[in-house]
């Protein structure tokens, strides 16, 4: 819970010179966290964790320690320790710490419209409100395609919220716009088009924007396809009867 403390364990075997924690927050790289040189007890820290007193590392009987006091919501995390010999850096499997803070914390919550009709060759910019909710953390958004063709793959990525947002009065919390244009489509970009959100260990979906065309459903295109097969067929036919009867 937020404001306990935690310490993190890491064993290492053989003769090692240096070891080494990193964080990684859900949607983001890892970032370093310590360095210690085993022989003269040497510790470092690096990044947003120099200088700050809730981070403490220790190596005694093959033993790398990282205890981190008054835990906030925005340690919520994946820690990593690594080991290093020579040229050889070994990682861990790594911890994941998922702080919960009081039954007043609010988490994000992400809105996207249903649908979205276009015609072909036209343009579009779909949309997604992320309502970040008591955590105030920077998060990432990801948007995925779904469709009948393919599995959902990752199409587009914002890193760090740097879209527009802004705090609602007299509330903790912030909302963001973030935008996703499309020209020039076609038929193969039909789907349905979902935003995620990671942000403090956390990671939602929305519920997807059906992107359609119009007069593409099912029905009508095995109809046109119908109407051009026995056109065809109706031509050869013709053509056909044509040199039997010259023959």
């Amino acid at each position: 819970k937020a404001g306990d403390s935690v310490s993190l364990q890491c064993f290492y075997e053989g003769q090692l010179s240096w070891l080494y924690w990193y964080k990684q927050t859900l949607g983001e790289e890892p970032t370093l966290i310590s360095t210690f040189y085993v022989y003269d007890t040497r510790n470092s820290f690096f990044n947003e964790f120099d200088n700050n007193p809730r981070f403490t590392v220790s190596a005694a009987n093959n033993t790398n320690l990282l205890t981190i006091s008054d835990l906030t919501i925005l340690d919520s995390a994946t820690y990593f320790c690594a080991s290093r010999d020579t040229f050889i850096l070994d990682f861990s499997k790594g911890v994941t710490v998922s702080v919960k803070e009081s039954h007043l914390n609010v988490l994000p919550w992400v809105h996207q419209l249903a649908f979205e009709t276009i015609q072909p060759g036209g343009s579009v910019t779909l949309n997604c409100t992320v309502h970040t909710g008591t955590c105030d953390g920077e998060h990432s958004v990801y948007w995925f395609k779904d469709s009948e063709e393919s599995h959902p793959g990752l199409i587009y990525t914002h890193g760090g919220r740097n879209d527009q947002c802004e705090r609602k009065p007299n509330t903790q919390t912030h909302t963001c716009v973030y935008n996703l244009p499309m020209k020039s489509l076609n038929l193969s970009h039909a789907g349905t088009y979902y935003c995620a959100v990671a942000s403090c260990g956390h990671i939602l979906f929305g519920n997807g924007t059906k992107l359609d065309f119009e007069g593409s459903s099912t029905d009508e295109v095995d109809s046109l396809f119908l109407v051009y097969f026995l056109s065809g067929a109706l031509t050869f036919t013709t053509i056909l009867v044509v040199l039997l009867a010259f023959s």
